[in-house]
Formats: C-alpha cells, sequence, structure tokens
C-alpha cells in the first residue's frame, strides 16, 4: 500500500471512470480495505472533529426525531448522530461499507442501509429532522454535483437541519485542474444547497484543515422552513 492515503481512492475512480460507472469506486475502496488492500483515507476511528464541534455548540435533543447520514462509511458519525437521541439512518452505496459499519458497531441502535443519494427511496422524501452530509458530494465527479446537492435538499423535512462539511476549493479555479477525488466545493457550491424550495443558509464557516492548515474545510447549516 502507498503512505499516500488519497492513492489508491483516486486509482479506483479512475477506473471506475473509464468505465462510466462514476459511483462504482466506492464499493472498489471498500472491499480493497476489508482484504487489507487499501485504506480508507477518511476513516479516522472517530466522528468528524467539524460535526462533534456543532452537536456540542447547537446541543440539539433528538429524542423523537429522525435522522439521516449520508455516505455513511464505517459508522463513525452515524453513531453519534444516535448517541444524542436521533432515530438515525445511515446509507452508504458500498454494500462492503454498510458490512463494515454493523461490524464495528454490533450494540448499535443505527439502522445501515444500501441506498445511492442520486436514487433514494421515494418514502425519504422530506422525511428526517437531521441531514447529515459530510464528504459525500465532494466525492463525485464535479459534472454530478449539482444533482447530489438537490438530492441531499429533498431529504430535509420541513423545520429540519441540514449539516454539510466539506473541503474547500478556491472561487475560479478551474474544473480541469481538480484532480479528484475529492473534488472539493467552492463557496458557490456549497451556498447551492440553499436553492432547493424553503431550504435556508444560516450559518457558514471555513476552518483551516488539521492535517494541512494551506486547505480549509467548510462547515455549513441549512433550515427547512
Amino acid at each position: 500500500m502507498s503512505d499516500d492515503p488519497t492513492r489508491e481512492p483516486r486509482r479506483f475512480a479512475r477506473a471506475a471512470l473509464e468505465r462510466d460507472d462514476p459511483t462504482g469506486w466506492f464499493e472498489d475502496l471498500y472491499s480493497a480495505a476489508a482484504g487489507g488492500e487499501a485504506v480508507i483515507p477518511w476513516d479516522r476511528g472517530s466522528a468528524n472533529p467539524l460535526l462533534s464541534e456543532w452537536f456540542e455548540a447547537s446541543e440539539p435533543n433528538g429524542t423523537g426525531r429522525a435522522a439521516v447520514v449520508i455516505g455513511a462509511g464505517t459508522g463513525w458519525d452515524a453513531e453519534l448522530v444516535a448517541d444524542r437521541g436521533y432515530q438515525t439512518t445511515a446509507f452508504d452505496i458500498s454494500p462492503t461499507a454498510v458490512e463494515t459499519a454493523q461490524r464495528n458497531h454490533p450494540d448499535s441502535q443505527v439502522q445501515y442501509v444500501v441506498a445511492d443519494l442520486l436514487d433514494q427511496p421515494a418514502e425519504w422524501h422530506h422525511a428526517f429532522d437531521l441531514v447529515v452530509e459530510i464528504y459525500t458530494v465532494q466525492a463525485l465527479p464535479i459534472p454530478l454535483q449539482p444533482s447530489a446537492v438537490q438530492k441531499v435538499g429533498d431529504l430535509v423535512a420541513p423545520g429540519g437541519t441540514l449539516v454539510v462539511i466539506a473541503s474547500s476549493r478556491a472561487e475560479g479555479q478551474p474544473d480541469a485542474e481538480v484532480e479528484g477525488p475529492p473534488w472539493p466545493l467552492t463557496r458557490a457550491t456549497l451556498e447551492s444547497f440553499a436553492s432547493a424550495p424553503d431550504l435556508r443558509l444560516i450559518e457558514l464557516e471555513a476552518s483551516p484543515s488539521p492535517t494541512d492548515p494551506t486547505s480549509k474545510r467548510w462547515r455549513a447549516e441549512f433550515l427547512r422552513d
């Protein structure tokens, strides 16, 4: 395995794009990781720090409320959401990711399911009081991102909250210069989550990455009226 944790994801992504399957690389990567042949760069063995900080600052009460975690991976973010009292659904397009999450958290209250953000179940439309999107949209090629943004917004219930965490891309940087994955989000892309009906941006912060102070991460909070 390479010392560069992004090399294997990019190799799998390139192969998937060449076969016109832009989301197929997720299963390829998780399957290779399960066999000890790759690592998951975003699997830190704990919840994303920016999500943990959001919970500490906002102190939402999840009792009796439904939440969904998009692109749940190995489950750490979903477990944090469930620990805050939410009835939590967490989905990933990769069956191996879902199996890994279930194995990592055998006593979990989270419902882990295989699902595709771009082709989500109809019953999920406006169904969740809290929607958590971390690094999933940016893991999709740039031409797919507008559709993914719309699909994320579709999940938020009236009165519900959407939390988005993503790597930041400089405004004006040409798409062709971005070698993904990931394909980080511009501020304009981040703000476009609010283009969905009744979904408005209420907070947007940029903070330095803990691993690379020269790059920034977005954390945005949206509310559906």
